[in-house]
């Protein structure tokens, strides 16, 4: 789930998303059944346009309520070799991929931006599509009740009943909408997209969670795929769905740990934590306990206190790029000397107020969780036992056993029926969608994918954090569609 895009797991960072309002121009082109209009906000390419898709509220009921998505493209940039439109679907949930044709999508070769219309979305609840609000105490929004950090001694209570404030605040504050967030109706308005933009068949690029939302395109819609890339390949466990998400956390970090200790033991290293790397872990842990023991304020954080949990939340958000080693290296200096760095910056809570409904609803509505706490008591003390790193949050509970509502249909269920248009790409060593998951993936689906593996550490494995060998694997079967013949290793 780079973004749940960097996700909910990288709440603070899903700023990679765009808040912007649709604004006429004077003159808009219409395509497709679209008008597009000029998108608002900073850094945009100029050839951007914006639009929107009017789709049932309710595909139960779809003469009912009408909602907006949001859409954004940048037109191929050679008709004569235009193949046709490549959907962005971002990470999250709660991400959005608004800005992505002006962003990452100029990153795509130029063989690639001349075969496709690059084709970015907010999806339903996401700002600037038709929003939805919880309205959560501020304590609520911090990322260590986000993602189910239990408390030091290793209790779910305090879980328990921070999920039982949010799902009673989105029962009173959400709307009708909040009931029909999920991600099997994530990919039926894309499906209303791709009509809209007059494709018969559409291609995608799928990230983290957004390869959760290509599988059920996927299998919803198999005869209007093209070409697919799934990147960063989340777990599909039909049964557990985003839980499966949240548990692959314990192999993330241990698969990523080693990695960060090399690099904070090098010599020459200025923010060196150790000599040898063996001697990182246990530093690590041992501070982090004595933070259970004895935080340290924090003023102006969420919380106001730099407590373990919230150094071990900071580990996870430093092992999606290692170029973030440095700021838990730094962090974990200034701990040892009883000082903080500055307070992290956020997003603006009304911002954060959007992406964590449209990320709890999306969760909570997909697939039920188990209500009884005791489920939760067991696997969280398995869980600190077996993996200290993560301190028993994977095997927690979000807001989901006090959701009001239960889920209106079975979780995706991926398969190995359909064409054989799936190419899948993974580094090694991912936090948020280990290998572990990814090969879970490649198996339910069969013959229908290859997958290239990239001996790289880092979240978002094509473009980003991945191997030469790897992008230039995507990028041929993007421009071309020639896969390699079998699975690949990338070193």
């Amino acid at each position: 789930m780079k973004q749940m895009t960097k996700s909910l797991a990288l709440i603070a960072a899903a700023s990679g998303v765009v808040f912007g309002v649709l604004t006429p121009i004077s003159a808009s082109a219409t395509s497709g059944g679209l008008t597009w209009t000029e998108c608002q906000g900073s850094g945009l390419d100029p050839r951007q346009r914006c639009a929107t898709v009017s789709v049932p509220m309710d595909y139960a009921d779809p003469d009912g309520p009408k909602i907006e998505i949001a859409v954004s493209r940048i037109r191929s940039e050679n008709p004569d070799a235009r193949r046709g439109a490549l959907l962005l679907i971002p990470g999250g949930p709660g991400g959005d991929s608004m800005n992505d044709p002006s962003g990452k999508g100029q990153r795509l070769p130029q063989k690639v931006r001349d075969a496709y219309d690059l084709i970015g979305f907010a999806p339903r609840g996401m700002a600037p599509s038709t929003a939805v609000d919880c309205g959560l105490e501020h304590r609520d929004l911090a990322r260590t009740t986000l993602l189910p950090w239990p408390s030091a001694d290793g209790s779910v209570d305090t879980n328990m009943a921070a999920g039982k404030r949010v799902s009673e605040a989105c029962a009173r504050n959400g709307g009708e909408l909040i009931r029909h967030i999920s991600t099997l109706n994530e990919a039926r308005d894309l499906d209303r997209v791709r009509a809209a933009l007059g494709e018969r068949k559409v291609s995608a690029w799928g990230v983290s969670y957004g390869t959760y939302v290509a599988d059920a395109y996927l299998q919803l819609f198999p005869g209007r795929t093209d070409r697919v890339v799934l990147d960063s390949n989340d777990n599909a466990d039909p049964v557990h769905a985003e839980r499966a998400w949240l548990a692959a956390f314990e192999r993330g970090a241990e698969d990523n740990f080693p990695e960060f200790a090399k690099w904070a033991s090098a010599p020459g290293n200025p923010d060196r934590l150790a000599d040898t790397a063996a001697e990182v872990r246990p530093l690590f842990l041992h501070l982090a306990a004595r933070l259970d023991r004895e935080p340290i304020p924090w003023p102006g954080a969420n919380p106001e206190e730099l407590n373990g949990n919230v150094l071990r939340q900071s580990m996870l958000d430093s092992f999606y790029d290692p170029d973030d080693y440095p700021a838990l290296a730094k962090l974990v200096l200034a701990a040892q000397k009883g000082t903080v760095p500055p307070a992290p910056a956020g997003p603006p809570e009304a911002v954060l107020q959007n992406v964590t409904a449209v990320a709890a609803a999306t969760i909570c509505n997909d697939v039920d969780w188990p209500g009884d706490p005791e489920v939760y008591r067991e696997g969280v003390a398995k869980s600190r036992a077996a993996f200290p790193l993560t301190g028993g949050m994977p095997r927690n509970a979000m807001a989901c056993p006090s959701w009001p509502w239960e889920p209106k249909e079975a979780p995706v269920h991926v398969t190995d029926r359909g064409p054989s248009n799936i190419l899948m790409v993974q580094n090694a060593r991912d936090v948020a969608t280990p290998l572990s998951g990814a090969l879970g993936l490649r198996e339910a689906l069969g013959r229908r994918a290859v997958m290239v593996v990239n001996d790289s550490t880092g979240h978002d494995a094509y473009l980003d954090n991945g191997t030469g060998c790897g992008d230039a694997t995507v990028s041929r079967f993007l421009a071309t569609g020639v896969r390699p013949a079998r699975d690949t290793y990338c070193r």
